[in-house]
């Protein structure tokens, strides 16, 4: 057997808890411990049948470690990992019910998509025939049953995702683990697939483990988000919560905000505006003691004069210290009276006059700006 063959044979057999907490014995019970040199995973788990979970975070957060070691593809230094019950953390990844996509697929090139998606029944003991009739119903659930006899270099990427798909979920796991099953598709392709995922994790009975460091993959595909950075978790919830309350630097910028750490008194927010200058946002939440406040780029208003007229509640004047193209805007960085990014379109920044070094003014309404406890 080759070495390609035997990593996906093993898939196929292989902080605070996540969402609704699964009932005893059912679902995903786990804490992932692992050291590996000078980096450290610890991470828990708890997820129910029929819950899709997103482990999000930058490069080298831990998050294919983590799913790695729910695969018992990397063994655990300490912790459990409980499933419907079971200790899996004592037994070998060719005897978990568990399935895996891995980001490149790693289907069998000399095999047709029919046999690639027979190959996880074969190994767990179906007969040939039975392998292939089970395999046949999945591609024909995945809309290939026209591809069956096809061969992966004759596939498109999405097809080959989607036999990827019915080879990890014909075997009937009961835990499904996705390692950015979207980044080797391009764009166009994305948003087809990404749209065919939802629908069958929808229907997937057990539970769904997904790693991406695309936000809309996690918010469009997960019911709940783990957010990994340096090995723990940051924050956690909803994709709305998440986005809405983003509570690190890093989930602000992937959820599009601009996010300060201060003091509240009333319906003001002392924050640090660099250079160990203090500076205050107000807000339309009364609140006191530490709290973050966040607002969009799409939020700030640019003068390159001090506006006279604005009904905008905070202005601080600041220093465009780069731009760049953002979609189908202009997305300024600005440091000064508050680093901040500011939105606005090709329009408005040639009028502005804007460049590297423009003194400007900036506005944000108060009832733009959301503040909430730290």
């Amino acid at each position: 057997m080759s070495g390609t063959e035997k990593t996906a044979r093993d898939a196929h057999h292989a902080q605070e808890p996540v969402g609704a907490p699964a009932p005893a014995g059912e679902g995903l019970h786990a804490r992932l411990l692992v050291e590996r040199g000078s980096f450290r995973l610890d991470v828990a788990l708890t997820a129910a049948p029929g819950d899709v979970v997103a482990l999000l975070g930058p490069n080298g957060a831990g998050k294919t470690t983590a799913l790695r070691a729910l695969a018992g593809l990397v063994p655990l230094t300490d912790g459990h990992l409980r499933l419907d019950g079971a200790e899996l953390h004592r037994t070998s990844p060719e005897s978990r019910p568990v399935g895996v996509v891995f980001q490149d697929y790693l289907l069998f090139p000399h095999l047709t998509a029919l046999d690639n998606v027979a190959f996880g029944p074969r190994c767990h003991g179906a007969t040939k025939a039975q392998a292939r009739a089970e395999a046949a119903k999945w591609l024909d659930r995945m809309g290939l049953a026209d591809h069956a006899g096809s061969k992966p270099r004759k596939l498109s990427g999405g097809q080959a995702q989607r036999v990827a798909l019915a080879r990890a979920l014909a075997t009937h796991p009961r835990l499904l683990l996705l390692d950015e099953p979207l980044a080797a598709l391009d764009a166009r392709t994305r948003l087809d697939v990404r749209a065919q995922l939802r629908h069958h994790l929808a229907e997937f009975e057990a539970v769904a483990v997904l790693v991406t460091h695309d936000p809309l993959d996690a918010m469009v595909l997960a019911d709940h988000l783990v957010v990994i950075e340096d090995g723990r978790i940051v924050q956690q919830g909803s994709p709305a919560h998440i986005a809405r309350h983003p509570r690190t630097d890093y989930i602000a910028h992937l959820v599009g905000l601009n996010l300060y750490r201060g003091e509240a008194q009333g319906h003001t927010v002392r924050v640090d505006g660099g250079s160990g200058i203090t500076t205050g946002i107000t807000t339309t939440e009364d609140l006191a003691g530490p709290v973050f406040v966040a607002f969009p780029p799409s939020a700030v208003t640019l003068h390159r004069d001090r506006p006279t007229c604005s009904s905008a509640r905070n202005l601080w004047r600041c220093e465009v210290a780069g731009m760049e193209t953002h979609g189908d805007q202009i997305r300024a960085d600005l440091t000064g009276g508050l680093p901040l990014a500011a939105d606005l379109t090709t329009v408005a920044a040639a009028e502005l006059g804007l460049y590297p070094g423009a003194a400007v003014w900036a506005t944000v309404k108060a009832t733009q700006t959301h503040a909430y406890p730290a």
